[in-house]
């Protein structure tokens, strides 16, 4: 049968005006039917479904996997073409110099970078519901996997540059690793396997629907992430543009380390790389902040990174900076693919834990992205189509030497703001590396690395400007910013995977601090109104006499039920216990003074201002059984002094869990939960108005019945 509820509605007697009092019409409010179904019946159900394939059932399903199906037969050419292209061939040449600088910072060779952003590109053309996205290298993400090659290389014994056999002391390799490669083999060795890692980790979480996961990553908490871990990029590029040859720091405090390490030997600094750079950021920097000031009024934004690239690789192959000033250079950058190989899976088990943060980072990026700019744009995408596709991007490319990518923001921005329509972009953007790939790439033989760490520090303005925003932040929620500050400093100075660790559980303790410890106050009503407001924010409030109206502004559990009854008894000045105790103490010490053993009567109970205690469950999601309990006692110990508890705006599972308890039965007056404040405050009312009526009239019977007594007393004296 369906739970019922009682509410009792209040209405002044129109037969009887003089009459103050309220007559109560009980209305029982019936629930709908259950129709959920139970675990066994849900899985019998979804596993028929998934039994039944049929000719639509297969089509669905192709057009869900691949959504390229569905939108490129209804391509608008003569309206979207000319703008995919457009964005295509920008995106593309600003791709070029980040894909060999972003190489460095995976701890890869140049020619790996160019592979990653072509492929998957291709394959996030094929899957992504986003028209946006542009995917690619990402700087955060290559961070990340440049510090576990680097360690996964010094745990197989090459040293830092070492380019040669790994050291057999010392060394974790394989007993089956049949071929010695060198350390630039190894190195994508552990890449690929990482990446096919990462790519199967996103498509379990896209195929079980697991994205919910990305919600603990709060934006205030991936800001800091992103900012810490720009840190550690500018840190570790700087031996770049000083040309200093200091081996990489890994670990705790590697960014510190690093800045040690780079005044121990400062002295030794490359005058050429350091000329070099200093000039390539007086062009880039400033170019790219005219192209972001100028963004509405310029047709295109200024390639200016390429042009430094192409500058700089003549300047060096013309002045041979490499033979004349021993400054560092690409070197040789192959054509064309290499063949396909197989991750390794002796270095799963070493990888699996560092895979996990890359796509948790990698598709909350890219998941942000694309419902940030399908919103701006007026469509949808699926979130968990967007996990696989770019679990896929990952996944495949992993067999073509490609490390692992995601959405990038500044190569969106790009996209979008160039008129790109579809991923018919991307399309376009992997054609024109495809190009370098194929004929380009040796070109930049004599391209000094130092130009490459420049390209990327002037791409980590975004998250650096970050800095400038914790003041509003600060004044907007304190608490996000401490969030921000503690993400950003243990991802800096501790390392990027414990920072993000440290950043989510520092996140969740607040959120349950929060809870714990919530606002708590006393409600006023709102003059001539059925609307009850905090009685300390607001001004003209009237407060209802002998009602007080508790407001608990978070649900109550087990963590927070001390703070709950601290806090009402504190805002309602009234605690039962306190109150009970002093009248035992008032009745045995009359008791004492007059003798009296039985009669109570006369005993002087402390005064008490309120009657009813009204609490407004608005506020609570939820209600645990140590929260039920904490109520129930409550109301006991509030009943021993003669006051009752009343619940309202309770939602539907707290009802449940409320007649579940028995707090119906115990209660005795038929009353579960009010529906509003001021149906709990009106029920209080009437009811106090006639204990107070049938006081009165047991009163005056009493009195009558004396005067008559004292009547009649000479009468009956003279019979005697």
């Amino acid at each position: 049968e369906p739970l019922q509820f009682e509410q009792s509605i209040e209405k002044l007697s129109s037969s009887a005006p003089q009459d103050s009092s309220f007559r109560h019409i009980h209305i029982k409010l019936e629930e709908h039917e259950p129709t959920s179904l139970s675990t066994k019946e849900l899985i019998l159900k979804k596993a028929k479904e998934a039994c039944k394939w049929n000719h639509q059932i297969v089509i669905t399903f192709f057009l869900k996997l691949l959504p390229v199906l569905e939108w490129l037969p209804r391509y608008r050419i003569k309206e979207q073409l000319l703008g995919d292209v457009i964005s295509g061939l920008l995106v593309g040449i600003v791709a070029i110099p980040q894909s060999i600088s972003y190489s460095l910072l995976a701890s890869q060779d140049p020619i790996y970078g160019l592979y990653t952003n072509f492929f998957c590109s291709v394959i996030y053309f094929v899957t992504a519901t986003s028209r946006h996205n542009a995917v690619g290298s990402f700087g955060v993400l290559c961070l990340m996997i440049g510090e576990t090659v680097n360690r996964q290389l010094n745990l197989a014994g090459y040293g830092d540059g070492n380019s040669g056999s790994p050291s057999l002391m010392n060394s974790t390799l394989p007993s089956n690793w049949t071929a010695i490669c060198d350390r630039s083999c190894y190195a994508i060795t552990v890449a690929i396997s990482l990446t096919f890692l990462v790519g199967l980790y996103q498509i379990l979480l896209g195929v079980f629907q697991l994205g919910f996961i990305a919600v603990y990553l709060s934006e205030p908490l991936l800001s800091g992430f992103v900012t810490g871990a720009s840190l550690t990029i500018l840190t570790s590029q700087m031996k770049y543009l000083l040309g200093l040859k200091i081996p990489r720091k890994e670990g705790v405090g590697s960014l510190i380390l690093t800045w040690v390490e780079i005044f121990r030997y400062i002295q030794k600094t490359n005058i050429c790389d350091l000329v070099t750079s200093l000039i390539a950021l007086a062009i880039i920097v400033p170019v790219k902040e005219i192209n972001v000031r100028y963004k509405d009024k310029l047709k295109a934004p200024f390639p200016v990174e390429l042009l430094v690239v192409i500058a700089g690789t003549l300047f060096s192959y013309y002045f041979k900076f490499e033979k004349q000033y021993n400054s560092a250079i690409c070197g040789s950058i192959p054509t064309g693919f290499q063949k396909p190989t197989i991750p390794d899976p002796h270095l799963f088990s070493s990888l699996a834990v560092d895979a996990v943060p890359i796509a948790i980072i990698g598709f909350a990026t890219t998941v942000s992205l694309a419902e940030i700019f399908a919103k701006k744009h007026g469509y949808t995408v699926r979130a968990n189509q967007e996990m696989i596709a770019i679990g896929m991007c990952n996944l495949v490319p992993s067999f073509f030497h490609c490390f692992a990518s995601s959405a990038a923001l500044a190569k969106t921005l790009l996209k979008e703001s160039t008129g790109c329509h579809t991923q018919i972009s991307g399309l376009i953007t992997s054609g024109v590396l495809l190009l370098v790939l194929l004929w380009i790439s040796p070109l930049f033989y004599s391209l000094q690395i130092s130009i490459l760490g420049v390209i990327t520090i002037a791409n980590l303005r975004g998250g650096l400007r970050k800095f400038a925003d914790t003041p509003s932040m600060w004044r907007l929620s304190k608490v996000d910013t401490v969030v921000w500050w503690v993400t950003m400093l243990a991802s800096s100075l501790i390392s990027t995977e414990i920072g993000l660790l440290v950043g989510v559980c520092f996140a969740l303790l607040c959120i349950i601090f929060r809870t714990q410890r919530p606002r708590a106050t006393l409600l006023g009503k709102v003059n001539d109104t059925e609307i009850y407001e905090d009685q300390f924010t607001y001004k003209q409030l009237s407060s209802i006499t002998n009602v007080k109206i508790f407001r608990f502004d978070s649900s109550l559990y087990y963590a927070n039920k001390s703070y709950f009854r601290s806090s009402l008894y504190q805002k309602t000045g009234v605690n039962p216990s306190l109150v009970a105790a002093k009248q035992r103490k008032a009745q045995s010490k009359t008791k004492a003074n007059l003798g009296i053993q039985k009669d109570s009567t006369a005993v002087a109970i402390p005064p008490i201002d309120m009657h009813t205690l009204v609490i407004d469950c608005g506020a609570m999601q939820f209600l645990d059984t140590v929260g039920l309990s904490v109520l129930k006692e409550m109301r006991h110990d509030y009943r021993k002094i003669g006051i009752q508890v009343l619940l309202a705006n309770c939602n539907p599972s707290i009802r449940r869990l409320l007649q579940d308890g028995g707090w119906e039965i115990e209660t005795g007056n038929g009353e579960l939960a009010f529906h509003s404040v001021h149906d709990a405050v009106q029920f209080a009312e009437s009811q106090y108005q006639e204990q107070h009526k049938d006081s009165e009239e047991v009163g005056a019977a009493f009195v009558d019945n004396e005067v008559q007594n004292i009547a009649e007393g000479p009468n009956m004296e003279t019979a005697l």
